[in-house]
């Protein structure tokens, strides 16, 4: 696994990026001899030490943590764990979907204010790989997020998955 660290508000030591890349290599044995490169964000607000790990696997899933603490080497140690946890996750999952054979594989609140395309703050890119029904929601709980866009295999249309206030989820699809 290759290791990429940058520094966001924050001045990368070698100190710090020897500690996040020995850290990172941890999940070395959770890979399986797949070629990734992780990406590691450093980055500081205020009192908090934050670090943002994205792992794409093969297959086209991709595994992400965020920590903050007050202190980076804390915020290292805590994301490798969480990381480490997603992992085991992962492929527990995967041998039940798979049988043992494997593969690599915010709320939005209405409002009545008008919304303007400055109010957009972020854009995201993402692959576009075609996944089951059963991958999508995998590939969202792993992440943590509450929805995951994501191309249907089964329907080879662009379908929204999302997680209902009851705590199930829902699927969006066009017609």
């Amino acid at each position: 696994m290759d290791i990429v660290v940058r520094g966001k508000n924050v001045e990368v030591t070698s100190a710090l990026r020897d500690h996040v890349t020995r850290k990172l290599s941890k999940l070395n044995r959770f890979l399986e001899h797949q070629s990734v490169v992780a990406t590691a964000v450093l980055s500081v607000e205020k009192d908090r030490q934050i670090i943002e790990v994205t792992v794409p696997l093969d297959g086209g899933m991709l595994l992400r943590g965020e920590e903050s603490t007050p202190d980076m080497y804390g915020s290292v140690d805590r994301v490798v764990d969480k990381l480490e946890r997603q992992f085991t996750k992962f492929k527990t999952r995967m041998h039940r979907y798979h049988g043992g054979h494997g593969s690599s594989v915010p709320r939005l609140e209405a409002t009545e204010e008008e919304v303007s395309v400055s109010d957009l703050v972020r854009k995201k890119t993402f692959p576009r790989k075609p996944m089951t029904l059963e991958e999508a929601l995998m590939q969202m709980d792993l992440l943590g997020h509450d929805f995951f866009v994501f191309a249907n295999a089964e329907s080879d249309s662009t379908n929204v998955l999302y997680r209902r206030r009851d705590g199930r989820y829902g699927l969006l699809e066009p017609r």
